[in-house]
């Protein structure tokens, strides 16, 4: 575990030295504009069809959906009582809800792929289309239009924000799977040599969004309710519901361990949208993603010594 965080830091300082630097006059928020829409567009469309169409797809998808929406459901209520009962503003409490929602694709797949192996890679994305996406563009969404301020005049039934390249390639490749219809080879081939491209260019987008600018003192008290509920309660809850679904122990462990990564970045676009406190999320996005260096190798001791024993 060790040493995959330390090449997965690797890949993700070389985008905070693109920040820095910003080569051929191209900013940070430019590059990763092109590299996420690439990906997003493209790439992991290609993985999504490349994982599901060969995965096991049956009882155990709906028991990683019950977990993924369990835990990030559980986590974000918790929020909501200690915004309420500490009295946090309303744009800020938005942010910090939104905040709990793990990077289970963007850092939780290179992890989890490099720690485990590619078997891994199905629960992975099972449980990024089939839980922590649906809620993110479905109940944060309307956490997000709730707390923050939304001039749209069209405003669009948040159902519609899952008509996206990821969720059409999870669905024709859950009908071709259910239909029992094989890959041809050399398809296979495309799809995996576009799926290898995934990983990297993930991890060095994750690192153009981190600012340690984004770091301030007023955020602090904000940040650590957090920190404790995003990367400690929520991983507890995970392991205490896990233990009564009937999956096996490793793919409890990478469930588990992937609901325990660091905060989303994309929560930072609805912050923007909706006019949240967007330096505030940046903040909770770059302390847990640094925070997770610490975290993750704890996490993986526990659930080795309860699963993988």
């Amino acid at each position: 575990m060790n040493t995959t965080l330390i090449q997965m830091a690797m890949l993700m300082a070389c985008g905070v030295g693109w920040r820095m630097l910003s080569p051929a006059g191209l900013t940070a928020g430019q590059t990763r504009l092109v590299l996420t829409s690439f990906v997003y567009y493209l790439l992991l469309p290609a993985m999504v069809l490349d994982v599901l169409w060969s995965a096991d797809i049956g009882l155990n998808s709906l028991q990683y959906s019950l977990l993924g929406v369990s835990s990030i459901v559980i986590a974000m209520l918790c929020i909501f009582i200690t915004g309420k009962l500490c009295r946090f503003e309303s744009k800020r409490l938005g942010a910090m809800i939104l905040a709990v929602v793990p990077n289970v694709t963007y850092l939780g797949l290179p992890v989890i792929e490099q720690t485990f192996g590619s078997w891994a890679r199905s629960i992975v994305i099972q449980l990024d289309l089939f839980a922590a996406a649906p809620i993110v563009f479905t109940i944060g969404i309307m956490v997000a239009r709730h707390y923050g301020e939304d001039y749209a005049t069209d405003r669009k039934p948040v159902w519609l924000f899952l008509n996206a390249p990821p969720f059409w390639a999870a669905g024709l490749a859950v009908a071709l799977n259910l239909c029992q219809i094989t890959a041809p080879a050399w398809f296979s081939g495309v799809l995996h040599k576009l799926s290898a491209a995934v990983v990297p260019l993930m991890l060095v987008s994750l690192g153009l969004a981190l600012s340690w600018k984004a770091v301030t003192f007023r955020n602090i008290p904000y940040v650590i309710p957090v920190v404790l509920i995003k990367m400690v309660l929520m991983p507890i809850f995970a392991m205490i519901l896990v233990g009564y679904l009937t999956i096996d122990d490793p793919s409890k462990s990478v469930a588990v361990l992937d609901l325990a990564m660091p905060s989303m970045v994309l929560g930072v676009v609805f912050c923007d949208r909706y006019r949240l406190d967007s330096s505030l999320y940046a903040m909770t996005v770059t302390v847990t993603t640094a925070l997770s260096l610490i975290s993750l190798p704890f996490w993986h001791n526990v659930l080795t010594e309860n699963f993988l024993k």
